[in-house]
């Protein structure tokens, strides 16, 4: 009956075709991203560096995006167990990851990775970067960084350096000083610099290439014993500490970063938009400010520029790798 209606109703036909077609497309349209909560997984534990940007970032875009940004921990293999489970997560742009040097870059000393760090991730930006410090427990007899290689030649393989795990920023940037400065130090990796750092003040490893915002209190209350910084300018949250160049080391100069990515499977679009949306983020004034009081300066890269940033940096740290000779399971 309806269908011999339809047949005598030519105008009433099209209506209903036009009408079926409109709701066939809308419900094939995916939501508005983002309408639920995002995860951003930290590859280290809470408290270092990492999760500090994390964790700034996390509310700021919850703000923008009227949606719960929820910072995870999953340490573990230099970072790479966060960075497989971002991986593996569902490509719906709902879960981020806080990448790193040892993400990135630096992923050439594991010679069985679970997954490609180059293909299977994608980078949404550069976020911010930051120098190091050189810091010593005060027990230890140096108070500069001449000092500290002396000292490391005079007692080879008795200074002792914690990282954030093997081939973290942490851990890289003190086997940068070990080549650059011919200084046989030991390394030292835990599960991340908090717990590298508690060992340090206890007085059970001697030194550490950390990230400002990890170390800043406690050079302040002189628990532990600054150096020299790793950039190539004096950090203005530590201006009374020289740099490693300043020092008479200038093969010494590195900086750590971080970017935001995810799984290499989500789409463009998606990508783009966090793009967009975490630069306009980090260009507000207090972000910056933020940052700066944490030691870190801010980037904001564009996704190509991410990119070839990246590229550069693996090219230098690989050669590291290598004349280093550093591996691991």
């Amino acid at each position: 009956m309806t269908q011999q209606w339809l047949r005598k109703s030519p105008r009433l036909s099209l209506l209903a075709i036009a009408l079926s077609g409109a709701s066939m497309a809308h419900a094939s349209q995916p939501q508005a991203y983002p309408d639920r909560m995002i995860r951003l997984v930290v590859p280290f534990t809470a408290g270092g560096s990492s999760d500090v940007q994390a964790r700034m970032l996390a509310d700021r875009l919850g703000k923008l995006y009227n949606q719960a940004v929820v910072v995870e921990n999953r340490p573990g293999a230099g970072g790479h167990i966060g960075g497989k489970y971002v991986v593996d997560a569902p490509a719906d742009g709902y879960t981020l990851l806080l990448g790193s040097i040892g993400l990135h870059a630096t992923y050439k000393i594991f010679k069985k990775l679970s997954y490609d760090p180059a293909t299977d991730l994608k980078v949404i930006t550069v976020l911010a970067e930051m120098p190091h410090v050189v810091v010593v427990n005060p027990a230890v007899a140096a108070n500069d960084l001449k000092e500290l290689a002396a000292l490391a030649r005079k007692q080879p393989d008795t200074i002792n350096f914690g990282s954030a795990g093997v081939g973290s920023s942490v851990h890289m940037i003190g086997e940068l000083f070990k080549l650059t400065a011919a200084a046989p130090i030991v390394h030292v990796p835990y599960k991340g610099s908090t717990a590298a750092l508690n060992d340090l003040l206890a007085g059970q490893i001697e030194t550490m290439f950390d990230n400002p915002p990890t170390t800043l209190a406690y050079i302040r209350s002189g628990k532990l014993k600054a150096l020299a910084v790793t950039g190539k300018t004096r950090l203005p949250a530590l201006a009374q500490v020289p740099t490693a160049i300043e020092s008479g080391f200038p093969a010494f100069e590195a900086t750590s970063w971080t970017t935001i990515a995810v799984s290499a499977k989500v789409p463009d679009a998606i990508a783009d938009k966090l793009n967009a949306d975490i630069r306009k983020i980090v260009e507000a004034p207090e972000f910056r400010k933020g940052l700066a009081e944490q030691g870190m300066t801010p980037v904001a890269t564009a996704r190509d520029a991410a990119t070839r940033f990246i590229a550069a940096e693996k090219v230098r740290w690989d050669k590291v790798i290598d004349d280093g000779r550093l591996t691991a399971e």
